[in-house]
């Protein structure tokens, strides 16, 4: 075989492109979610790559591209045999098996996402081999590796429905399956906004994926030597960039007129709801269409993001299920509309009637219907063996500490602390732990005003040390209590103790500073009795680090607003 020099550059330049991605998904996961998770994001971004690389040389190769039925292709461990019938005109085997390769690490990268912040990592670990070894590389033997749809025509240039909707189907079966995370639904079942930490972060993995997506597509024409080609790429960076442009403002004024307020975060999904909806027909459809289909992919990820958020009540943190899932379908079947003929059928709006956008259509739903399936036997047997959802004390922890014994991945910065709670009927008790419960050391009676002398009212400061997560729990139970006025602070400390060791590169880390809250409240009439136990029920648990109470006395209490001293300066009573 004699080969390109060119053809070989672009195909090895676009791989490059593609595995940079990888850095894209992790900014923007990890962006959109919560600090306490930040590592175990990142650590997830990494090992589905590295998981997937051997995986897909072992085993998933062959099967997408072995020339074997129309369902699947060959065994072939190692990639041995001869697929000289896939490469491209010019390109070595080994530069397309590293084209292939950082395409289906893309798609089970998608995963992450949307199961974020409440999956166990060993399951995500097996889960994404699966996806590399048997889920993708079937479907996208179908589609790119000679199989019955590819005999049919279906047209997915660059893998709106193989690489992003493989990846967006498995994302909604995980977060089905997983449930919410923890405080995003009250009791009436209407979604909470719970924040991602760093919008900069996600905005620069937008940044990030709209650059290497010229990779992605532009690259997808596996070639460069000839005229046809270097047209095609030209017309595929373009519909890349005006479809993404198109949805971004779409969706920038759907929002505004929506909500009030143009939609930061929103906004930049459109983006990635614009890149996604294009790859299946940027070569083959014009200018135009692009920027129709970019409209469309616009608006329809803001209601797609309100639709599981609100109605079917799926929790995903990154929106991966609307990108990918959603606007990874409705691509490929809007390029049966919109192909004008170029490089496929045309589609409907070009004359071509209704036989190639039944074959998008066809293709999409096989696709959704296999992937679901198997995803979901997967997903099952993972349940019932090793679990796939960390405990709630791990996941209101955050997985950084409970998954990898990272306390922060911003280590020297203070953050917000996270005030996440399980949502109970009463103050709950712990009764597991390294102390029962019935072992505790009873505190000493601390006279309330009830017990003072009736002349000068006692007031006691109460200074509770505990986690950030009980902050809560702890400041409901006080309101129910009848404390009304409290002050809560953000503090890093350590006891005698100094909490359970921690490791950086396996050296135990000696100054082990954990992060706290302390609240502040001044009582009178409220029995300090009262106080203590309510808190010791909500802080109880046993273990090293449930915080530690302290009791004042206070001479005098001043209000400044009013000047006015002692018990009336407790009083907010106009």
């Amino acid at each position: 075989m004699e080969y390109s020099s060119v053809n070989t550059i672009w195909v090895l330049l676009g791989a490059a492109l593609v595995f940079f991605m990888q850095a894209g998904f992790s900014m923007c996961e990890a962006g959109f979610t919560r600090a306490k998770n930040t590592g175990n994001i990142l650590m997830k971004n990494l090992m589905d790559f590295c998981i997937g690389t051997p995986c897909f040389w072992l085993v998933g190769f062959g099967i997408m591209f072995g020339a074997g039925t129309g369902l699947f292709g060959w065994f072939d461990p190692m990639i041995m045999k001869d697929y000289s019938h896939v490469l491209p005109a010019g390109v070595p085997l080994w530069a397309y098996a590293i084209f292939q390769t950082v395409f289906c690490a893309t798609s089970a990268t998608i995963v992450s996402g949307a199961m974020a912040e409440r999956t166990k990592f060993s399951a995500y670990c097996i889960y994404s081999a699966a996806i590399s070894l048997l889920i993708y590389p079937i479907s996208g033997h179908w589609i790119w590796g000679g199989g019955w749809l590819s005999e049919l025509g279906f047209h997915d240039f660059a893998g709106s429905t193989c690489v992003h909707m493989v990846g967006g189907v498995c994302a909604l079966i995980g977060a089905k399956m997983l449930g919410p995370r923890i405080g995003k639904y009250g009791r009436d079942g209407k979604p909470k906004a719970i924040l991602g930490h760093n919008l900069t972060f996600a905005a620069l993995g937008v940044f990030i994926l709209w650059f290497c997506w010229f990779g992605f597509n532009g690259a997808s024409t596996v070639g460069m030597d000839t005229d046809d080609l270097i047209v095609s790429a030209g017309l595929v960076f373009f519909n890349t960039n005006l479809c993404t442009a198109v949805a971004c403002c779409t969706t920038l004024i759907f929002t505004w007129l929506r909500y009030g307020k143009p939609d930061v975060s929103m906004t930049y999904n459109a983006a990635l709801a614009g890149l996604v909806g294009i790859t299946a027909g940027c070569d083959a459809v014009d200018p135009l269409g692009a920027a129709i289909m970019g409209i469309v992919f616009g608006l329809v990820i803001v209601l797609a993001v309100e639709f599981f958020d609100k109605v079917a009540k799926i929790d995903d943190p990154v929106g991966a299920i609307s990108v990918h899932g959603v606007c990874g379908a409705l691509g490929t079947i809007l390029t049966g509309l919109f192909a004008t003929g170029v490089s496929t059928e045309k589609g409907v709006f070009y004359g071509g009637g209704f036989h190639f956008f039944g074959i998008q259509c066809l293709g999409v739903a096989s696709v959704i219907l296999y992937v679901a399936v198997v995803i979901t036997i997967v997903f099952t047997i993972l349940k019932h063996t090793i679990g796939l959802r960390v405990s709630p004390e791990e996941e209101i922890t955050g997985l950084d500490v409970s998954e990898h014994g990272l306390l922060t991945a911003y280590a020297g910065f203070a953050m917000l602390p996270d005030t996440t709670a399980l949502e109970t009927d009463t103050v709950p008790v712990a009764v597991t732990g390294d102390v029962p419960a019935a072992e505790a050391i009873p505190v000493k009676r601390v006279p309330s005003f009830d017990e003072s002398d009736g002349t000068t009212p006692k007031f006691t400061k109460v200074e509770i040390i505990c986690k950030e997560s009980k902050f809560e729990a702890l400041k409901k139970a006080m309101l129910d209590l009848g404390i009304t006025g409290m002050t809560m602070s953000h503090v890093l400390g350590c006891g005698i103790q100094k909490g359970k060791p921690e490791y950086y590169r396996g050296v135990e880390v000696e100054a082990t500073l954990l992060p706290k809250i302390q609240l502040d409240i001044v009582v009178s009439k409220v029995p300090v009795r009262s106080v203590i136990e309510t808190a010791k029920k909500v802080l109880y648990t046993g273990h090293i680090g449930d915080g530690k109470i302290f009791v004042y006395d206070v001479e005098n209490v001043v209000k400044v607003r009013t000047g006015e001293e002692g018990y009336d300066a407790l009083q907010d009573v106009e």
